[in-house]
């Protein structure tokens, strides 16, 4: 099968648009033909590498995809060849007491697709049939691909974890990215009212289009707690969605007293400084969250093939040019064009 690939981590330059053996489907594994994949941020973190970070090599990226069933193991009777399918990239092994209890994405053997394991940019892909979810007739693959991964995470860390209810006020810090753009949908969706922190006009457009009620330009508002303050009648935001990392001491100072701190990753780096007066004082909690379980992740694609949730595509490339590969942009190929690379 075609695939993009790297043999060693760094730049765009390391990708390579090569062969690679096409999987066989294990016991309860579909064998799935990729129609889209999806760029995330993932994906260049993991292509450049981090200390400690071990991969069988060649490795390749990619967490998003959908496409058709092409194969089905033996006992994988829930689909039928055909089907069109969206993949769940939150692989729990399916075995652990995590697992039975519903919470797969705590998992003792956890793995996300194409940080870990190999990915979907490539022509096949086989994989447990519970991680995926059966697409209506003629639904789009591009949109279902870009949805995946961060509506799930988005919905698991907002509803089931941040326990977000209507008439809360909600801060998301980032005009962009895909789970912010998720994060904005979601919030409106519950009946929260959306205040969105940005410092790119146009992203902070898209976001308004996405329903946010109130935009805060942090290139005029350095200190940017401090309209939250005024937006929110001098109480403070119920909810912050931050996955900057470097930006929790606004974050906390734009709560409430009790109010809760969301995150799902660290985009401005690992490490950062807090004051813990601030946690302390003001009773607040900052909680974590990874991707989400099987039952979240259906949740939310029943709200996307329905329309009540809307999967932003930035652009999208064939697989065509080696110039695209290099740029980032897309993958080399001169002639299978079933794959598509989506870039948000």
């Amino acid at each position: 099968m075609k695939t993009v690939l790297f043999h060693q981590h760094g730049g765009p330059e390391v990708l390579e648009y090569a062969e690679f053996p096409t999987p066989e489907p294990k016991p309860g594994e579909a064998l799935i033909r990729l129609r889209a994949a999806a760029l995330n941020r993932m994906d260049v973190l993991v292509r450049n590498g981090w200390p400690g970070l071990k991969l069988e090599l060649p490795h390749i990226n990619g967490a998003d995809g959908a496409g058709e069933v092409f194969a089905l193991g033996e006992g994988a009777s829930e689909f039928k060849v055909g089907d069109h399918v969206v993949i769940n990239a939150n692989l729990g092994c399916g075995k652990c007491d995590a697992c039975l209890s519903g919470w797969d994405n705590m998992c003792r053997n956890w793995h996300l697709l194409g940080e870990t394991i190999r990915g979907t940019y490539a022509e096949f892909i086989s994989l447990p049939v519970r991680q995926l979810y059966k697409l209506p007739d003629g639904f789009d693959f591009h949109a279902a691909a870009a949805a995946a991964l961060v509506y799930q995470t988005a919905w698991h860390s907002l509803i089931t974890r941040g326990n977000l209810q209507a008439g809360e006020t909600v801060v998301i810090v980032g005009a962009g990215g895909g789970v912010n753009t998720a994060s904005v949908q979601i919030a409106k969706f519950s009946g929260a009212r959306v205040i969105v922190v940005g410092s790119d006009a146009n992203k902070l457009k898209l976001s308004e289009s996405l329903g946010a009620d109130v935009l805060i330009d942090r290139s005029k508002e350095e200190d940017w707690s401090k309209p939250v303050f005024l937006a929110t009648g001098k109480r403070g935001a119920d909810l912050v969605v931050d996955n900057v990392g470097t930006t929790f001491m606004l974050s906390l100072r734009a709560l409430r007293k009790g109010g809760r701190l969301l995150t799902v990753g660290n985009s401005g780096g690992p490490k950062f400084e807090i004051d813990n007066r601030f946690i302390f004082a003001k009773h607040l909690s900052i909680i974590g969250s990874t991707m989400s379980h099987l039952k979240d992740f259906k949740t939310a694609m029943d709200l996307v093939v329905t329309g009540k949730l809307k999967p932003v595509l930035d652009k999208t490339s064939h697989l065509k040019t080696r110039r695209a590969l290099r740029n980032g942009s897309g993958a080399a190929n001169s002639s299978e064009k079933s794959l598509w690379i989506l870039v948000r």
